[in-house]
């Protein structure tokens, strides 16, 4: 009897220990790397062509993995083989692994799961990574006479900043970037007559709403505007990231239909590639004309998400389909959609900037679209759009998809000009302060502005970009700061520029030049309306945004301009709103206000 119990005690005991759960491989090499341990060798599986879609996606067995066909008679079967490992035959799919091994991507084939069968939305954490941003100082004309700043296109900060009021949250102080506030609407800008010059500058000059001691100067350019039956050809890579983080309802449940939005715009003489990576990189998709619609459809709907996320790799694998591709005088873009987790490979935050910067030389540009939260990057995917002369979007729901790749494709997607740097100098002798809002991570130095080695931001077809400087005349008791001691002479306004209050200097390159043309204008103290209700709905919706962006900042210069005030003067400059997003805005001001009683402002009493 003892020995019947023993046999079966020791039966229960190793059925225990053979359904314990093991460490996965690579979760098992990742804690090595960790505690400063090489993993141990592992013989590497590869393909023999590059995937061409319709395929089903492999579990992934860890970084070395790489993407596998699937047998043309069985397009959807959930079974892939790995063929043993020995050199790859296939030139295509040495390209596919770009001198590395490249991966199969985790998780269980779209085929075979529902959509319900994603993680819900990603939840809110402390892993958002904001870059720290400090509010432009008030500088005194007479110490500091010009300002010099690159423009910025990007508007992902509104959408991001959306996404947190809508989830019942105030955001992080430096999720707020306010010229991306500003940038997200459309103020309709008199277009220029012809492109050369490529755009058109516009000004004005009112009272501040929160300080009628100050003038509020906006400075707007609007591009030239295409239809997207006028853009040239394009070249289009699709760099996704399908690691383990994007596995939710708002990253790869929402990139796929987002993406689509933009497939179903493009005609026969367009091409898109699409390249994935997580702990490696690899192309899903081999470069494919626009006509074939469900072709490149299928292909983004085979994507699942699992792993480690190796981005650098993406990046490097995307450029060279982009390279190869390239169509002289058109559109030559990577778009990577990713949270910007990136943990494998390049995870350097420089490191990735000068990739990107490096690659851009190449005539191909570079937009980032950002999904979902919790881990959500947007210090690299802002800056890294930067570096690669593109645009940043954050996509939050697929309206706002829409609104990115098919309202504002041609902008989104066509440079008209590059290197767009702005410098204003104020007049001293009328000037006593002024300050910059916004563009604190844009601004430049003064000997910028002449120097076209510089890198500066771009400008796509028929986008509008608004900057806005609050000024202090001299005798209007609006200056914040005291004069120095031992400066420069008081003078009784007198000047041989008349009534010039600054001087406007804009340098742009065209798309394939590398030497800066300038347009120069004055803007005048007769410019100024005496009062703020006297100016456009562009200026007044304009500031209406600004004063909301700064309120969220913490308010250091708006005073008692709260939320009521916003709404009011945003309310007085509604005007036709075809899409609906000056009405959105009262909505996020008035949830706002709700999350945040105690910025309330004095009830609009300042500007009704």
């Amino acid at each position: 009897m003892i020995r019947s119990l023993s046999l079966h005690a020791l039966l229960i005991a190793v059925l225990l220990v053979a359904c314990s759960p093991a460490t996965p491989p690579q979760e098992a090499a990742d804690k090595q790397r960790v505690a400063g341990q090489s993993p141990p060798e592992v013989a590497q599986p590869v393909v023999d062509q590059v995937v061409t879609m319709p395929a089903t996606i492999a579990p992934s067995g860890g970084e070395a993995e790489q993407l596998v066909s699937v047998p043309a008679s069985s397009p959807t079967s959930p079974v892939l083989a790995l063929t043993e490992s020995r050199p790859s035959q296939s030139p295509a799919a040495r390209q596919m692994a770009q001198g590395s091994a490249a991966i199969a991507l985790a998780g269980m084939p779209s085929g075979r799961r529902d959509a319900d069968q994603l993680r819900a939305p990603s939840e809110p954490t402390d892993r958002e990574n904001y870059a720290q941003v400090e509010d432009n100082p008030v500088k005194r004309a007479a110490e500091q006479p010009v300002s010099t700043f690159s423009i910025d296109v990007d508007t992902g900060a509104y959408a991001n900043v959306r996404r947190f009021l809508n989830a019942g949250r105030l955001p992080p102080r430096d999720a707020v970037r306010v010229e991306e506030l500003i940038n997200y609407f459309d103020y309709d800008y008199p277009p220029p007559d012809d492109r050369q010059p490529p755009f058109r500058v516009n000004t004005e000059l009112a009272p501040t709403p929160w300080n009628p001691k100050t003038l509020l100067l906006a400075v707007g350019i609007k591009g030239y505007e295409l239809s997207r039956t006028q853009l040239p050809p394009a070249n289009l890579v699709f760099l996704i990231d399908v690691s383990g983080s994007m596995n939710s309802a708002d990253k790869i449940g929402l990139l796929k239909p987002a993406l689509k939005l933009l497939v179903r715009q493009l005609r026969p003489e367009d091409k898109v590639a699409i390249a994935v990576y997580a702990g490696a990189a690899g192309m899903v998709l081999e470069p494919t004309p626009g006509s074939q619609r469900a072709k490149i459809e299928a292909a983004l709907d085979q994507l699942s998400a699992g792993g480690s996320t190796n981005g650098g790799a993406g990046i490097q694998l995307a450029y060279n389909l982009a390279r190869q591709g390239f169509v002289e005088g058109g559109v030559n873009r990577v778009i990577l959609a990713t949270d910007g987790d990136f943990n494998v490979g390049t995870v350097n935050f420089q490191a990735l900037k000068d990739l990107v910067e490096t690659q851009r030389k190449s005539g191909i540009a570079l937009t980032t679209l950002g999904f979902g939260a919790g881990n959500y990057n947007d210090r690299l995917m802002e800056q890294l759009a930067d570096a690669g002369n593109g645009n940043h979007a954050y996509i939050d729901t697929l309206q706002e998809a829409n609104k990115v790749l098919v309202e504002q494709m041609s902008a989104t997607l066509l440079t008209i000009a590059k290197d767009v740097k702005i410098q204003i100098e104020f007049n001293p002798a009328l000037v006593e302060e002024y300050r910059l809002i916004g563009y604190e991570n844009r601004i430049l130095r003064r000997e910028d502005f002449n120097n076209d080695a510089v890198d500066a931001g771009d400008i796509g077809a028929g986008h509008t970009v608004t900057a806005l400087y609050e000024i202090a005349l001299k005798g209007s008791g609006g200056s914040l700061t005291e004069p120095l001691r031992y400066g420069q002479p008081a003078t009784d306004g007198a000047t041989p520029r008349g009534d010039e209050i600054a001087f406007l200097r804009l340098r742009y390159k065209q798309p394939d030049g590398e030497v800066s043309q300038l347009l120069e204008q004055p803007i005048r103290r007769g410019q100024a309306v005496g009062d703020w209700r006297e100016t456009s709905e562009r200026f007044r919706f304009a500031a209406a945004v600004a004063g909301f962006g700064q309120i969220l900042r913490g308010g250091r210069y708006t005073r008692d301009f709260g939320y009521d005030e916003v709404l009011a003067l945003a309310r007085t400059a509604r005007g036709g709103d075809p899409h609906g997003y000056r009405g959105e805005f009262l909505t996020l001001v008035g949830l706002a206000r709700s999350l945040d009683p105690g910025q309330g402002g004095v009830q609009g009493q300042a500007i009704r």
